[in-house]
Parts: structure tokens; C-alpha cells; sequence
């Protein structure tokens, strides 16, 4: 439930910053400060789990990144991805309307089931796939409607590129999708606190942050400043994309990528209905439908699986009589009583 307000008002915050007019803020410094905000967060809950103890909090640090320093290693695949997939969306925030991005972006749930299947061996029913069909279909139906809504166009539309964020889009949901299965697999495959594994990813979405930040926009950044274009606003979504990482990185932890999924997909469906008693928006029928469509999904998804066929009905096995033993003649040995 947090994950749906947070993921909502983040996507508004950051087309919102994204399209204000006058200088820009450098989208790769928010992407490092996000992280190094995240891996500080990490770091005083760790302090805060060993009692205040700085002696036992570098032990452990010094343990659990340093001599298992193989285990460290194995995060730097989906910090690469991660770092990658943030750099992508202020990319295709920037240069695509909300709704187009907000729509196009759901195949992330897609590319998540799939993964999930190839990576984690996860077995998916038809009702599940037709539900992963219909979350997409309404959360469609709901975005492109309040798209001819809300009508248009966004300031700054000129310095936007319709293919460019089309590209990054698609190339951030692939990434989304085979990060969130990977980093899935490493939580629960080992013993490691959540806070511990965001500290590994963060050292390595830091350093890769900052290469990508050198590489991108290294010439303007030395002649601008590195917080150049920052606002309170802007802080505000640097803030928020932090405390979302941490979010992720719990619901991921107790429940599954697909879940994520659809809660990412019920924020958008969130957003709108906010958006119409904040800035006045109006219901009208396809947002009903497709609001239905998406509940359907979640409702559909969350169903049990079926269980095992069922087959003619099998009488169970008497217990003996007391003081005699179920090993003697006459009775079933003690596995199958037992079993």
C-alpha cells in the first residue's frame, strides 16, 4: 500500500520538475545522490540493529563486504541495471507525455513474469497470465483516456523526443524486469538483512552512478556545479526515489517482482483519482472500466492455485491399539503412519 502512494507521487514529481521552465537539474546527479542517500539510510539501521556498537558495526561491515567480498561481487550485475534503469527513466520521463510513459512502462510487469519464470523457475497459471493481460489492458484504457482528457501539451515540449523516450522506456522495463528477478534471487537465497544487500548495491550504484554521471555529463557538471538546477522540489524527488529503493527492496523481500508489479500498476490508477480532486480532472466511463479491469487483475492474481487433481477418495489408516506396536504383523509400518 506505501509502494502504491510512493510510486505514484514519484512519476508526478519528476515529470512535474522535469518540465519546469529554466535550467535543468543533471538527471545522473539525482540518480548518485539517490543512492548515497539509500546506502546512508542502510547503513544507521545496521548501526541501530548492532545497539550503537561502532566496534561490532565495522566488524560486521568489514565481514560482510570485505572477506565475503564474492558475495559482495555477485550485486554489482543488478546495481549496473538498477543504475541503468534510473538514468533511463528521468530519460523517458522527459521526453514522453505522463500517460504515454505511465502505459508503456507497465511492460515491466511483463518482463518480470517472464524472468520469474526463466530465473526463479516460477510456475505461472493461465489465470494468472490472462490477469497480467488485463492489469495492462486497464491501466491502458485508464491512461490514454485521461490523456485525451486532460489534453495538451507539457511545457518544455519542444526539447522533447518522442523515440528517444520510446527507446528508453522499452530498454528500462527489460531492465527493470531481469534486475528486479536477479536482486529476488540473491534475497532470498541467503540469510543477508534487506539493509545489508541495499549497502552492497549502493557502494556499486554509486561508483557506477558516477561513471555513467562523467561519461553523460561530466563536461557540464565541472562547469555547472554538481547540484546545479536543485530545488526543494528537485530534493524532494531525490528523496523520495531513496525511500523507494528501500520500499522495493522490502516488498521484494516478503512477497515477489510480480507483486511489485501490480502495485506499481495500481499507483498509476492512484495518481489519476488524484489528479481529478487535485486539478480537477473528471470521471468519465473508460476510466470506470479500466479501473475495474486492473481491480479484476489484482483480484485474479492473488487467487490460490489449484490444488492437486482429485482422485477417488482414500480411507485413512486406523491407528493400532494401545501397546501394540505398528510394525507388527497386521498393521502399516510406522513411515506410513506417520507420513
Amino acid at each position: 500500500a506505501v509502494l502504491v502512494v510512493q510510486n505514484a507521487s514519484l512519476i508526478l514529481s519528476i515529470r512535474y520538475v522535469r518540465t519546469l521552465p529554466g535550467e535543468r537539474f543533471f538527471a545522473t546527479t539525482a540518480v548518485v545522490m539517490a543512492e548515497l542517500l539509500k546506502g546512508a539510510t542502510c547503513l544507521l539501521l545496521i548501526f541501530l540493529q548492532k545497539q550503537g556498537s561502532v566496534k561490532q558495526f565495522a566488524l560486521f561491515l568489514y565481514d560482510a563486504v570485505v572477506v565475503q567480498y564474492v558475495d559482495t561481487l555477485k550485486l554489482a550485475v543488478p546495481s549496473l541495471i538498477y543504475t541503468l534503469q534510473n538514468n533511463l527513466q528521468y530519460v523517458a520521463i522527459s521526453n514522453l507525455p505522463a500517460a504515454t510513459f505511465q502505459v508503456t512502462y507497465q511492460l515491466k510487469i511483463l518482463t518480470t513474469a517472464v524472468f520469474s519464470v526463466l530465473m526463479l523457475r516460477k510456475s505461472l497459471s493461465r489465470l494468472q497470465w490472462v490477469s497480467l493481460l488485463l492489469l495492462f489492458t486497464g491501466v491502458a484504457v485508464v491512461q490514454v483516456e485521461q490523456g485525451q482528457v486532460g489534453g495538451g501539451s507539457s511545457p518544455g515540449a519542444a526539447q522533447q523526443s518522442y523515440a528517444v523516450g520510446l527507446v528508453a522506456v522499452v530498454v528500462s522495463c527489460l531492465s527493470s524486469g531481469l534486475a528486479g528477478v536477479y536482486f529476488e534471487k540473491i534475497l532470498k537465497g541467503s540469510s543477508a538483512s534487506v539493509w545489508l544487500r541495499n549497502v552492497q548495491l549502493g557502494i556499486f550504484g554509486t561508483l557506477l552512478g558516477l561513471l555513467g554521471m562523467w561519461w553523460a555529463e561530466g563536461a557540464a557538471v565541472a562547469a555547472q556545479g554538481f547540484f546545479h538546477g536543485y530545488s526543494p522540489l528537485v530534493w524532494g524527488v531525490i528523496l523520495n526515489q531513496a525511500f523507494g529503493g528501500l520500499l522495493v527492496a522490502v516488498v521484494v523481500k516478503y512477497a515477489d517482482n510480480i507483486l511489485k508489479g501490480f502495485a506499481t500498476s495500481l499507483s498509476i490508477v492512484a495518481s489519476t483519482v488524484a489528479s481529478m480532486y487535485l486539478f480537477g480532472f473528471r470521471l468519465h466511463p473508460p476510466f470506470a472500466l479500466g479501473a475495474g479491469l486492473v481491480i479484476g487483475a489484482v483480484y485474479m492474481y492473488s487467487l490460490p492455485k489449484a490444488g492437486p487433481p482429485l482422485g477417488p477418495r482414500q480411507e485413512p489408516t486406523a491407528l493400532p491399539p494401545l501397546g501394540k506396536e505398528p510394525s507388527e504383523p497386521g498393521y502399516p509400518p510406522k513411515s506410513v503412519l506417520v507420513e
